[in-house]
């Protein structure tokens, strides 16, 4: 995930914001009365190793990721940031979105605060956000890449249904640094959604 910053979704199409929930939780778009809860769970350690947010990560990257590039970017439309929380209210789980790269291709990214691990709240946050992604921001196909070890991410995606896909030597930069990157993808077709553009798989 390459959060703060990043580019953004695939048509670069402005959207209004919108609130999706699931069976457990609620997706609102992240905004300044996220910013205390932003800068707390980016404290830890693993948040700071496997994303590219800064390290350390003061609350001015905060104030300046949650209070105005998340914001501004919903209303430009580059991209599409979210807080996770329980449907029936309750404190911030985790931080996902999507990202552009172009010819309705977008990235997903997430991270999750650490005491709320482990209970599948990512996996369910990602599935959510990736039929809002294929039904109404016009993409066609999503794409999850992280680090190379980075085990915790990988089996989110996996769990969502993200086909691994390889490895992309020196595929991202994180800390000055190039990283070795797993790349996988998810389709409409893998959520029983149609395309907005046919999809023609190659043959063995």
């Amino acid at each position: 995930m390459g959060w703060p910053g990043g580019p953004g979704p695939a048509q670069n199409r402005a959207m209004e914001p919108v609130t999706l929930t699931s069976e457990r939780l609620l997706l609102r778009p992240l905004g300044p009365q996220d910013i205390d809860a932003v800068h707390e769970g980016a404290q830890d350690p693993a948040v700071q190793r496997w994303t590219t947010i800064p390290s350390p990560y003061a609350r001015s990257d905060a104030e300046t990721f949650a209070g105005e590039i998340a914001p501004q970017a919903w209303k430009s439309g580059t991209e599409y940031s979210f807080a996770v929380l329980p449907r029936d209210g309750g404190p911030l789980l985790a931080v996902t979105g999507v990202m552009a790269r172009g010819s309705g291709t977008a990235e997903i990214g997430f991270w999750a605060v650490a005491e709320h691990r482990g209970r599948g709240y990512v996996t369910e946050a990602v599935v959510r956000l990736a039929r809002w992604a294929f039904t109404e921001a016009g993409i066609d196909r999503l794409e999850w890449r992280a680090e190379v070890g980075n085990t915790g991410s990988r089996a989110v995606a996996e769990r969502a249904g993200f086909t691994l896909e390889g490895t992309l030597r020196a595929g991202s930069v994180n800390k000055g640094t190039r990283r070795d990157t797993w790349i996988g993808a998810l389709l409409p077709s893998d959520l029983g959604l149609p395309s907005v553009l046919p999809h023609l798989p190659a043959r063995d």
